[in-house]
């Protein structure tokens, strides 16, 4: 199974969400992205479940020399997240990313202003929330978001991809509530190599996306 696009990709995920979601409560519901790859799926689900959407914006911790290797990720104000095995495998203390951290933080606060314009971030007490990000490799951003959303209470937690690395969909298993992925390919490389065209998502698009007409605030 391969996607042409992000939309695509939302489409065929918000098809099986519908089936999910069909005898849930559809009054207390959120549909949160991880920007900005998994803000155009994320748009499609919450069209399709009628659902508020928002961001929850995590920062990934790339390993010194090669920001493009995540080894753990941040969201919040919350303690890093780290892909323990990396920093063995790579001779690294936390420590000796502190400065990358006090990086990362500040860019991660600076998107969040950026998108939510003054916005609060959304109340998630009781709620069922849907995280929904374009795809899995290693998880390590996705366990920081799931981690972080705990904290605030949800009812249930559900981490949603159109598709994902076998082996990281084995780790997050313990940090949601349920798992749902299109597809999980035992040839799995990058999440892009699963999409005809995986152009980047600009700030741009993220912020016209979540001021579209009939989206509901996901503030209560």
């Amino acid at each position: 199974m391969r996607f042409y696009d992000h939309r695509h990709a939302g489409e065929e995920l918000a098809l099986r969400l519908f089936e999910w979601a069909a005898d849930g409560d559809v009054t207390n519901r959120v549909v949160l992205a991880l920007p900005r790859g998994g803000v155009p799926v994320a748009a499609e689900v919450a069209r399709a479940l009628k659902a508020p959407l928002d961001v929850i914006v995590v920062r990934k911790i790339g390993a010194p020399g090669h920001p493009e290797m995540g080894i753990g990720a941040i969201a919040g104000e919350d303690p890093p997240v780290y892909d323990r095995q990396a920093l063995e495998r790579l001779g690294l203390a936390e420590d000796d990313l502190a400065a990358d951290i006090a990086r990362e933080r500040a860019e991660l606060r600076r998107r969040e202003d950026l998108y939510r314009s003054g916005r609060p971030a959304p109340g998630l007490d009781g709620r069922t929330v849907i995280l929904i990000d374009d795809g899995l490799a290693t998880g390590a951003t996705a366990r920081a978001a799931l981690r972080h959303l705990r904290s605030r209470n949800p009812a249930r937690l559900i981490l949603a991809v159109p598709v994902c690395a076998p082996q990281a969909a084995e780790t997050i298993r313990q940090d949601a509530d349920d798992l749902i992925c299109l597809h999980q390919p035992s040839s799995f490389r990058a999440v892009g190599q699963w999409y005809e065209e995986f152009a980047q998502v600009s700030d741009n698009e993220v912020i016209a996306t979540l001021r579209r007409p009939g989206f509901i605030s996901a503030t209560p």
